[in-house]
């Protein structure tokens, strides 16, 4: 028993702590030369005296600090997100992105915006999380009653539920010309965050650590209906709570910087496949190599064209769209 306990602290054996301790510091190395890179060129050494320099210390205070928590409190979101949502639709290509969750949320904050357009944040995340959770909920019921021949269908619904939603939202954005905004929505842009526009993401990641005092019944909710009933488990408040801590993580990171696509379908899948499906060790790398991720995509789209910069949404959906077609033939020929 106490060899047990020592070995496993918190549901995280000593070698995964370990582990899970070296990769924290490699993406904490990658959120420093985040804060390196940027147009203006910082006087690192006038900070280390006493004559430092006001504008390299404002431009870090107000811009690369709050962008780089940003950054990295979207990442360490999304794979926390892409791990629920592919346990409580028992698919392994389900997230945000793949199941209309995002173009939902994008949906709500473009009524909001031709209904009040002066609305305060925490409103248009309100409004965006209903939208994000009814068009989740939409998703679940049309793959609960679909013919799954296999567990590509999945996915293939979701985009197609996905294009549909956004037709709906491209129409409402053209009458009301709102089509810049919309388009701001779903890609993500970091460029303009600054200190001030990013705090809602700390509720994104209150809800991540919600989510993890809650892994093991994901994990068994993961199992099926019966299962999880036969050990006690509340199934449909499972769901329901997880649907929440969806529908509310990809608000918040919609309305301050736009999706961020595939994020959450990619880590998840190679962490499954590192160390298996249990969420409690799952949830911790999901959430740190989400992270890194999303530091190196948000770099190179500051790199690749420098001075200018790309969004960061659309170097992940390059990325996102490469290893989801991998994950998809890899899926097809195991099971032909």
């Amino acid at each position: 028993m106490a060899r047990g306990a020592e070995l496993d602290v918190a549901g995280l054996s000593i070698p995964d702590k370990a582990w899970l301790s070296l990769a924290m510091g490699v993406v904490l190395l990658i959120a420093i030369g985040s804060l390196a890179v940027g147009v203006v060129s910082l006087s690192w050494a006038s900070l280390l005296t006493s004559d430092y320099d006001a504008d390299t210390l404002l431009v870090l205070l107000v811009s690369r600090i709050p962008r780089t928590l940003a950054l990295m409190l979207s990442g360490i979101s999304l794979g926390i997100a892409g791990v629920i949502m592919q346990l409580i639709s028992h698919n392994r290509f389900a997230e945000p992105t793949t199941t209309g969750t995002v173009e939902s949320a994008s949906l709500g904050m473009l009524v909001l915006a031709i209904l009040a357009p002066t609305a305060p944040l925490l409103l248009k995340m309100t409004c965006a999380s209903l939208f994000a959770l009814l068009g989740t909920l939409l998703f679940l019921h049309i793959i609960s009653r679909a013919p799954l021949i296999s567990s590509m269908m999945v996915p293939l619904i979701g985009l197609i539920l996905s294009g549909i939603i956004g037709s709906v939202s491209t129409f409402l954005a053209y009458r009301f010309d709102l089509l810049q905004s919309l388009s701001i929505w779903g890609t993500g842009d970091f460029s303009s965050v600054l200190q001030g526009r990013y705090e809602m993401l700390w509720i994104a990641l209150a809800l991540t650590g919600l989510a993890y005092l809650f892994a093991d019944r994901f994990t068994v909710a993961g199992l099926g209906r019966d299962l999880s009933t036969n050990l006690g488990i509340g199934y449909r408040l499972v769901m329901t709570g997880g649907l929440i801590i969806v529908a509310m993580i990809t608000a918040a990171v919609v309305v301050t910087a736009g999706m961020i696509p595939f994020i959450g379908l990619i880590v998840p899948n190679l962490v499954s496949r590192c160390i298996g499906d249990n969420a409690r060790r799952t949830m911790p790398w999901g959430a740190v190599s989400s992270a890194g991720l999303v530091l190196l995509c948000d770099i190179f789209a500051r790199l690749v064209r420098h001075p200018y910069e790309l969004p960061v949404g659309t170097i992940a959906g390059v990325l996102g769209c490469l290893v989801f077609l991998l994950l998809l033939l890899r899926g097809r020929s195991s099971h032909a």
